[in-house]
């Protein structure tokens, strides 16, 4: 099992430099910070921008792996992006992970003065930003038209340190969405079911890997071929809520063939609230243990 942790950007890097690192000396994995404008509740407080944030912490860890949990193509191109993503896998020294997904609704989907898209367009751009994403990344000249984006003569030299490209962890919880990941994903992240009861939710997680891995096989691909993350806080309970919590979580989600987990980084208040002295406690006590 690898563990990884959720930085979101909402401190001043003066800040947020010291919870990087430390997760780097705690032994994560991987850590990640939020592909958004602005984010639920939080829209009115301080907020960073996900690209800058992981550049930064690039040049202050060397093991790090780092992530985008996940960016979308809400206000993404991909010609542009890919520029972006070449740039954070050069400065990190090939440690992106690439985290994928549709885009849901609230400030990110409305910022810009678009319309708010209904689930299934939100998918079809979604693959067609996957695949001329994929395309630029791995091709230097990629030339495109579809309905959603377009692309000429667009450039990706030098290309990515990671090869043939960065991986990429994609969000998916539909049948649509997951063929796109085993068509491009190397990982595959997933929230589980939006329900308010612990067990069920575990139960529908359950259900997710199932559909996961007979669309793999209908594909002819492997299942063990891909990573698989899975979001813990998107649970009915905030995982870091005690150790004993977070170890019984983690023991739930090996049980069901993860290969990853992700936590967050405890706030005082909202989204995530918590004690920092559990996480404390897990990464330094725990996390060698649930590794074996």
């Amino acid at each position: 099992m690898r563990f990884g942790i959720v930085i979101l950007p909402d401190q001043r890097w003066s800040v947020a430099r010291h919870r990087w690192q430390q997760a780097e000396e705690w032994g994560f994995d991987h850590a990640w910070t939020y592909d958004h404008l602005g984010w639920r509740d939080l829209v009115d407080g301080p907020w960073f921008d996900s690209m800058g944030t992981l550049t930064a912490a690039a040049t202050v860890t060397s093991r790090l792996r780092l992530g985008t949990l996940v960016a979308s193509p809400n206000f993404r191109h991909p010609a542009a992006f890919a520029r972006q993503v070449t740039s954070l896998d050069d400065v990190s020294d090939g440690r992106v992970l690439l985290g994928l997904g549709a885009g849901g609704i609230g400030f990110d989907s409305a910022v810009l003065g678009g319309e708010t898209l209904p689930p299934r367009q939100r998918v079809d751009r979604f693959a067609e930003f996957t695949e001329l994403l994929d395309a630029i990344l791995l091709t230097d000249g990629t030339t495109w038209r579809g309905e959603w984006f377009a692309a000429v003569d667009a450039r990706n030299n030098p290309g990515c340190v990671q090869t043939p490209r960065v991986p990429f962890v994609m969000a998916a919880n539909g049948p649509r969405s997951m063929r796109l990941v085993s068509r491009f994903g190397q990982g595959w992240v997933t929230t589980g079911p939006d329900v308010d009861d612990l067990g069920e939710w575990w139960d529908g997680v359950a259900e997710l890997v199932a559909r996961m891995d007979a669309r793999l096989v209908a594909d002819r691909r492997d299942p063990a071929s891909l990573d698989r993350y899975l979001s813990l806080d998107s649970a009915p309970a905030f995982s870091l809520g005690s150790a004993q919590f977070f170890a019984d979580q983690v023991g739930r989600a090996a049980e069901l063939g993860f290969t990853d987990v992700i936590t967050h980084w405890p706030r005082e208040s909202s989204w995530y609230a918590g004690d920092e002295s559990v996480l404390v406690d897990v990464a330094t006590r725990l996390l060698p243990d649930l590794r074996g």
